[in-house]
C-alpha cells in the first residue's frame, strides 16, 4: 500500500513539472535584417514580416530581430527582444513596445559595407537554444550574398541543430540576371550548409503576399 503511494506521488510530481514548464510547447523565432548596402532600402518589407510575427506569435513565445551586418556574432546587434508573458494583457503591452523599436530601427538604418550572414546564424542560434522553445526558426530577410571584411573568418563548421531555416524576400542581383546559375548555387550552398549543420528545414518565401504563413508553419 506504501509502494502504491508512493508511486502516486511521484507521478503527480512528474505531471506538475510538465506541465510547469510550458516551453516545450512554446516557440522563438530570432529574425536577422540585412542591413548591408542596397538591401537596407528593403526595410519597409522586413517591418511587415515583423508585424506578421507580432500579431502570429502567442504568450509563452520568445521573438528577437538583429542586424546583418559588418560582424554580427554580438548581443550589440540584437534590435529588440522579448519572451511574450503568459498574461494576454501583459503579451499585448510588450508587443506594442516591441514594434516601437522596431519603428525606431527602421527610420535610423544605415546601409553596412559587409554581411555576415553566418554571424548572425550564430548569434541566432546562441539565443534560440537559450529560450529552451519546442520550435525555434531563424528567418534570414537578405538576398544572401554574403560579404566578409578583412579579418573576419567564417569559413568553419556551424551548427544548427534542431532549427528551422527561412530565407525571405532573396533578391536577385545583377550578376544574377546576367548568369542566373549564380542565384540557383548562391542558393544550394547555403541550404546545404544549414542541413550539414543540423538544421530540420531550410524554407525560402519570396512571395510574402500569398505565403507568409510558411514562416512559421512546418512543411
Amino acid at each position: 500500500m506504501k509502494k502504491l503511494s508512493l508511486i502516486c506521488v511521484l507521478f503527480v510530481i512528474l505531471m506538475l513539472g510538465a506541465c510547469g514548464d510550458s516551453r516545450v510547447h512554446s516557440q522563438a523565432v530570432y529574425m536577422l535584417v540585412d542591413t548591408s548596402g542596397t538591401y537596407a532600402q528593403e526595410i519597409g518589407k522586413a517591418t511587415k514580416i515583423i508585424n506578421y510575427l507580432l500579431a502570429t506569435l502567442n504568450p509563452g513565445d520568445s521573438l528577437a530581430v538583429a542586424k546583418v551586418e559588418t560582424r554580427s556574432f554580438t548581443e550589440k546587434d540584437i534590435v529588440a527582444k522579448v519572451t511574450f508573458d503568459k498574461r494576454p494583457s501583459q503579451a499585448t503591452l510588450q508587443k506594442r513596445a516591441f514594434k516601437s523599436k522596431i519603428e525606431e530601427f527602421s527610420k535610423e538604418i544605415k546601409g553596412t559595407a559587409f554581411t555576415d550572414i553566418t554571424g548572425g546564424l550564430l548569434q541566432g542560434a546562441e539565443y534560440l537554444n537559450e529560450t529552451k522553445a519546442g520550435t525555434k526558426t531563424i528567418v534570414i530577410f537578405s538576398d544572401m550574398q554574403e560579404e566578409l571584411g578583412k579579418g573576419t573568418i567564417r569559413d568553419f563548421p556551424i551548427k544548427l541543430d534542431g532549427i528551422r531555416i527561412v530565407a525571405l524576400n532573396v533578391t536577385k542581383l545583377k550578376t544574377d540576371n546576367a548568369d542566373p546559375r549564380i542565384y540557383l548555387d548562391r542558393l544550394a550552398r547555403w541550404e546545404e550548409r544549414a542541413r550539414k549543420a543540423g538544421a530540420t528545414d531550410w524554407v525560402m518565401v519570396n512571395d510574402l503576399e500569398n505565403n507568409m504563413e510558411s514562416i512559421l508553419n512546418p512543411r
